[in-house]
């Protein structure tokens, strides 16, 4: 035999083999295969959860029916996600049928990436014996029958060392670029779209509560340059006021704070008996409780905390806002001057928050500010929660899953 002169692909070669309704069964198969798969009801998460940002970052207002409507669309796809999990751990054949559909795809995929690299040296025929052995292949899987496909995926693997076995060894490169390949994608996921953060400490109660874990928005304020804390451009828009943000710490650059943003470059802001004066105009505040709970961290334990529960509106963003009966930080601060490419932030637990007021250190500190280049981008909404109470906290010393924290948009 000679080397092939004008080398068929093997993919057209095994198309020109299928009937109609070969086709059709396959289509199905793809289907069930997909539907089945316990990647299934996580990447339908993941589906839906784009548009349910985009509802509740466009209108505020619709996450009273978005986000029930997204939680019972979680809670259902978690039992989707357990149901398959018994089905496939229970039945033999169907991990047998998987077991040799993945060795099955494999053999193809590695066929397909040799006739691609070293074209035009493989042996005059290869091309027809491998699509002939690759169609019983095919033919046992829709038939889903595990000993004739088991003996097929073997004659196909054994076929492939006769044919190809020159040049079955993947090379180094090949692996080499393949990790480089995902991790690219996935520094570009995080650099230009979006990152997850985990709430460390009560700082932002109530509105962020220590577990949670938010998606940061990083393309409304522009696409940051790792490193450099730069921002080239901006996309969306600036920051606001009432932002919630995370952002790099200018102190200590080793350190991520989330706080919301109070002032934006030239705004004076001040604290006068702890109402948020912006520019000489009171920002509205509410009392909504004067004995309000919430739940710290402290030396590892859970802990219950009083505080004055107040709703501020703040440039138009309504959020929640906690004092502490006894102040810890004085009645009247500022005025501060926010300089140009800088915003003012604070946290939204005032009298636990080491924000802008004091240099994000702590009393007695001058004030500090957030240059652009720092902040990475705007939170969203909580896509999990391990905090105080919920499913198995009495397991994990009040730690538990908070699934009514599920989607909640950060306001």
């Amino acid at each position: 035999m000679t080397a092939a002169s004008t080398p068929i692909k093997l993919g057209e070669a095994i198309t020109a083999r299928r009937t109609p309704e070969q086709l059709r069964a396959r289509r199905l198969l793809a289907w069930r295969q997909l539907l089945t798969s316990l990647w299934a009801p996580l990447t339908l998460v993941g589906i839906m959860f784009i548009p349910y940002l985009f509802v509740i970052e466009s209108s505020p207002a619709a996450a009273s029916w978005a986000k029930p409507a997204m939680q019972f669309f979680g809670a259902a796809m978690f039992f989707y996600w357990v149901a398959l999990l018994g089905w496939r751990l229970s039945s033999k054949r169907e991990q047998a049928l998987r077991k040799c559909r993945h060795e099955a795809r494999e053999l193809f995929h590695e066929a397909e990436r040799i006739f691609a690299r070293v074209p035009g040296k493989l042996l005059d025929g290869t091309t027809e014996r491998i699509a002939e052995q690759a169609m019983r292949v095919e033919d046992a899987s829709l038939a889903a029958d595990v000993p004739r496909l088991e003996k097929e995926v073997k004659a196909l693997d054994k076929l492939h060392e006769e044919l190809l076995g020159a040049y079955r060894k993947q090379s180094g490169w090949e692996t080499v670029s393949g990790f480089v390949k995902a991790l690219l994608i996935a520094l570009l996921i995080r650099t230009i779209f979006i990152e997850p953060y985990r709430i460390p400490s009560g700082s932002m109660l109530p509105t962020l509560e220590i577990g949670d874990q938010v998606f940061v928005n990083k393309f409304i304020y522009g696409v940051r340059i790792p490193f450099m804390n730069k921002v080239p451009f901006q996309i969306v828009r600036a920051p606001a006021r009432g932002d919630v943000i995370v952002f790099n710490n200018p102190i200590e650059t080793d350190k991520d704070f989330i706080k919301r943003i109070v002032g934006i470059p030239g705004d004076r802001i001040e604290l006068v008996n702890e109402q948020v004066y912006v520019n000489g105009v009171p920002q509205r505040r509410d009392l909504v409780s004067k004995d309000f709970i919430v739940h710290n961290l402290e030396g590892g334990q859970w802990a219950d905390d009083e505080v004055v529960y107040y709703r501020e509106t703040l440039d138009g963003v309504n959020h929640a806002v906690l004092q502490s009966p006894r102040p810890v930080t004085p009645r009247n601060e500022g005025p501060f001057i926010v300089p140009e490419g800088h915003v003012f932030v604070m946290g939204d637990n005032r009298d636990n928050s080491s924000d802008s007021r004091v240099g994000f250190v702590g009393q007695g500190h001058p004030p500090a500010y957030v240059p652009y280049g720092n902040i990475k981008g705007k939170a969203m909404v909580v896509w999990l929660s391990l905090g105080y109470g919920g499913v198995l906290s009495g397991l994990f010393d009040g730690t538990g899953l908070r699934l009514d924290r599920f989607f909640e948009p950060v306001r």
